[in-house]
């Protein structure tokens, strides 16, 4: 098998759920504490073992690329201020990871994006993550499914139980147990079903390990649900044509693209900060005993 070493991480959307917070900057750079959502993204991928990054960018996403490259101006600056300690850090970011940017000119969907990616992947396996899909998780979920990957050496799919009312905003898996924890064998996808069409629960969150045939398939794809060219149309053909399984990952996600997961990643981020921790969570208690009729 050969060894997973590139990313994929389509930051070519709009973010329209956030506007007007994300009319001039990208949602990818929405920070979360005191770093942008991308880079917590690009740090798994680099916690993971992973050597280079491909971004699917757009018009007006050039801030993304600058936050991962080297500020020679800044860095005078600093280093004349004596910043030594913001100077470090910041060095840091700029000598993460490799970072190829390619640029999607049309909004065509999320299996388009990929698709886009396919002469910087070339024939090798590869992991997809979304811009704005967070997971706190002891080992880092890219590890966990590159782990499951060296067993089982098919594509892979990260999963979460989501509550039967909710299941028509995910892209739904239907499958089987296998002899592997929490691993399941593909038998059916399905976009946003509609209610009542499937029995399944697990959803599909934005963690991908795929092989590289999925290029051909999304070549050939037509467009599905929106009118876009719908990454799990290819990954339903890929599922037949080898194999999948899909990966219920240890940790907790959070929907950075959408304002309440955002909220909720925020709390969660800032409760674990080293020097905002206490703080924060002091605050917090004084906002809920404010918020409680005893307290009131």
């Amino acid at each position: 098998m050969k060894k997973i070493r590139k990313a994929v991480i389509p930051v070519a959307g709009l973010g329209t759920r956030f506007l007007p917070a994300t009319k001039a900057i990208p949602k990818e750079m929405l920070t979360i504490v005191d770093r942008p959502t991308i880079q917590y993204i690009v740090e798994e991928v680099v916690a993971s073992g992973i050597e280079e990054v491909i971004l699917i960018t757009s018009a007006g996403k050039s801030a993304i690329e600058n936050h991962f490259d080297y500020d020679f101006q800044l860095d005078t600056v600093l280093k004349e201020k004596n910043k030594a300690r913001l100077r470090e850090e910041l060095n840091n970011i700029s000598n993460l990871i490799d970072v190829v940017s390619v640029r999607q000119k049309e909004p065509l969907g999320l299996g388009h994006a990929i698709w886009m990616a396919r002469n910087v992947v070339g024939d090798e396996p590869f992991l997809v993550l979304l811009g704005d899909d967070l997971v706190r998780s002891r080992v880092p979920c890219c590890k966990q499914m590159i782990k499951l990957y060296n067993r089982v050496g098919e594509a892979i799919v990260a999963i979460q139980r989501v509550p039967r009312d909710q299941t028509y905003q995910y892209g739904i898996v239907e499958g089987e147990e296998t002899d592997i924890d929490n691993t399941y064998r593909v038998k059916r996808m399905v976009e946003k079903p509609a209610p009542g069409t499937s029995d399944s629960d697990m959803a599909i969150i934005g963690r991908y390990l795929l092989m590289p045939e999925i290029f051909d398939l999304l070549g050939r794809t037509t467009p599905g649900y929106g009118g876009e060219i719908q990454l799990t149309d290819a990954l339903l053909a890929l599922s037949k044509k080898r194999g999948m399984y899909a990966y219920e990952f240890e940790g907790r996600r959070y929907d950075a693209g959408d304002k309440l997961g955002y909220l909720k990643a925020i709390v969660d981020f800032a409760l674990d900060h080293p020097t905002l921790g206490e703080p924060f969570r002091e605050h917090l208690e004084q906002i809920c005993n404010g918020c409680s009729p005893a307290g009131r």
